[in-house]
């Protein structure tokens, strides 16, 4: 049985530490894309009334690591935070009183400007990075995945807000609808079992089709094509 070169093994040790400390990391973008893949998972689970509350609950966590990792501008950390401190109050409040429509929109819209803030505040900090690095690729998925998330809560906003069904025929949709269509339509996949009725929605849908491809091909492909792997030649980490 023949042993690996010791450069090889002490590469790939390299290589796991730092995927372990890109994704344990409390200043790492590694642990904003978990946190962004659970709110994700916990919004086209939870069907409970509190279910909203701690779907409202990782949100605030997942744009406050997000606002924290990409050392935001002030005002902007200001605006997110008293977005932030109304979330956390509507959560608590949804505990005991259920939301009406209204009520319900204006909280699907206070989630869509902190999932707006938080993408273009990690975007600005990739650009002033020297390096291109795996911190740099999950920030720039992080990004994406936020962008997505934006548009899902828009058009829940619009569904609670407009008297007619958002997908017509196929109903006002439920924010895990909202989720599936907003990604299929970053993604341009479009499977077509959800469509806008009208707009705003269907203008919107439009934006983010162009938006998703962009941004793909431009920031995404960059930095992927941009970031070297550390060879089996490189120095080890600093202790």
């Amino acid at each position: 049985m023949t042993k690996e070169p010791a450069s090889e093994v002490e590469h790939e040790q390299r290589l796991g530490r730092r995927l372990l400390e890109a994704f344990s990391s409390s200043t790492s973008y590694g642990r904003v894309l978990l946190l962004i893949v659970l709110s994700y998972i916990l919004a086209i689970s939870l069907h409970k009334p509190w279910g909203t509350s701690v779907v409202l609950a990782v949100q605030i966590t997942t744009v406050w690591f997000a606002l924290r990792t990409s050392h935001a501008r002030r005002t902007a950390r200001v605006v997110a935070d008293l977005l932030l401190a109304y979330a956390a109050f509507v959560a608590v409040v949804d505990l005991f009183i259920p939301n009406g429509p209204g009520e319900r929109a204006f909280i699907y819209i206070t989630a869509s400007l902190l999932y707006l803030i938080a993408p273009f505040s990690i975007l600005r900090h990739l650009i002033s990075r020297k390096t291109v690095d795996i911190q740099t690729v999950l920030g720039a998925l992080a990004a994406y995945l936020l962008i997505g998330m934006f548009f899902a809560f828009i058009y829940q906003s619009i569904a609670q807000l407009q008297q007619q069904p958002f997908f017509g025929a196929q109903g006002v949709g439920t924010f895990p609808q909202d989720l599936f269509f907003s990604f299929t339509t970053l993604t341009t996949t479009g499977y077509g079992n959800l469509v806008p009725a009208q707009n705003p929605g269907q203008s919107l849908a439009v934006l983010e089709m162009l938006t998703g491809q962009l941004f793909l091909v431009t920031a995404v492909a960059k930095v992927v094509n941009a970031w070297q792997p550390a060879s089996p030649s490189s120095p080890p980490l600093p202790k």
